[in-house]
């Protein structure tokens, strides 16, 4: 029997994006360990229709 892992799946949505109005989306999935890093995930990523580095922000 497979054992139950803390690790999870995350999806990360820009907060630059969604301010700007353009059209579409930047999402990106990545894992986290539920026991170590209990609270939302905020990393610096690139957004490929703004051309640039911005901060994805972990959604439900």
């Amino acid at each position: 029997m497979a054992k139950k892992g803390n690790r999870v799946q995350v999806i990360l949505e820009c907060t630059e994006h969604k301010e700007s109005g353009m059209p579409g989306m930047s999402r990106y999935i990545s894992t986290k360990n539920r026991k170590n890093t209990t609270e939302r995930l905020e990393l610096k990523k690139f957004n490929a229709v703004l051309r640039k580095v911005t901060l994805h922000k972990e959604i439900k």
